[in-house]
């Protein structure tokens, strides 16, 4: 009998550092693949989602291992690199952009996706509504269509005399249509006559804005995109070259050239997605989460730039400045 209860102690005892042992054994890192459009491996954009898991507690490598793929623009590789990102058997996807997000749904009703930097993401079709997304998508939008009018007036007020804005835009953008709606709208309150100039890739940037001087624009509004965001250094050139005062999204852009720009601040969007990885792989369903939208608006104004096209800046516009690049 001692000899019995001695055996089944030590089986104990082993089963209790056997336990002990799997305890202490470091949990598998998550895997998350991100897949940039418009921006490069070294923006700061980028840069804040890689804090932005920091800040959420998670140590590369050691909790979370980020699967990146970049398209530098190309829209025509976006599915192929989707595609890639889900056979690595990623537990989250997150997308910087429309054509990016969309992909993502097409590909996978299972893996949760995150967007955070999408315009419209309820009239392009990937979430139900902002307060209960459903299925598998959720995120950040940038909601480009209520900023419209609001962009044509600051060119107004930065150009009193502005009649003519050329518009550039990519037919391939699904919420870019609305957006040119929204223009037309307010265009007509402020006397302006809209053009059109499509671009889908860097090789159709200088014909489209061959077409802007064919029509004797003073000004370009330029939808966010991105493409246009990928190749905004020859945007900033072709812009310049034209001597056309031009209007963006991101106030990145005119910190490397353009003129003005008026919208949310794309680093803060960047870093708050990684909020929602944090939530995601914690185990809240991504449909629960509510698609948030900015609660800041940056004003930037390159003063290089305005000097350089012979444009006076408003001081009512330099006083409203979040930057003012001298």
């Amino acid at each position: 009998m001692i000899r019995v209860l001695l055996a089944f102690a030590f089986a104990c005892l082993i089963l209790d550092l056997a336990s002990a042992a799997d305890a202490q054994q470091p949990a598998l890192p998550r895997h998350v693949g991100l897949l940039v459009v418009g921006f490069s491996p070294e923006d700061k954009e980028v840069e804040a989602f890689r804090e932005g898991l920091q800040d959420a507690g998670y140590a590369q490598g050691r909790d979370i291992v980020v699967e990146w793929r970049f398209a530098n623009g190309d829209i025509d590789r976006v599915p192929e690199l989707m595609a890639d990102l889900i056979k690595s058997k990623v537990d989250v996807i997150v997308v910087d952009s429309t054509p990016g997000t969309v992909a993502a749904k097409r590909a996978t009703s299972t893996i949760p996706i995150v967007m955070t930097t999408v315009a419209d993401p309820v009239g392009s079709g990937l979430v139900a509504n902002l307060a209960h997304p459903g299925a598998n998508v959720t995120g950040l939008t940038i909601m480009t269509a209520e900023l419209t009018a609001k962009r044509l007036q600051l060119l107004k007020e930065v150009i009193p005399k502005l009649r003519r804005v050329a518009v550039l835009w990519n037919p391939d953008t699904l919420y870019h249509p609305k957006v040119i709606r929204e223009l037309k709208a307010a265009a007509s309150s402020l006397s302006i006559e809209l053009s059109l100039a499509d671009a889908k890739a860097l090789a159709q940037l200088s014909p489209a804005f061959s077409k802007m001087r064919r029509a004797h624009a003073q000004a370009v509004y330029v939808i966010e995109d991105g493409v246009f965001v990928a190749h905004r250094a020859a945007i900033v050139e072709l812009a310049a070259n034209a001597r056309l005062p031009a209007i963006f999204a991101q106030a990145r852009v005119v910190e490397e050239g353009g003129l003005i720009s008026y919208g949310p601040s794309w680093v803060d969007l960047y870093r708050q997605s990684a909020g929602y990885v944090d939530k995601i792989l914690k185990g809240t369903k991504p449909g629960d989460l509510p698609v948030e939208q900015p609660n800041r608006y940056q004003l930037t104004v390159n003063l290089r730039t305005a000097r350089a096209l012979g444009i006076t800046i408003p001081e009512s516009i330099l006083l409203r400045a979040d930057e003012v690049i001298r």
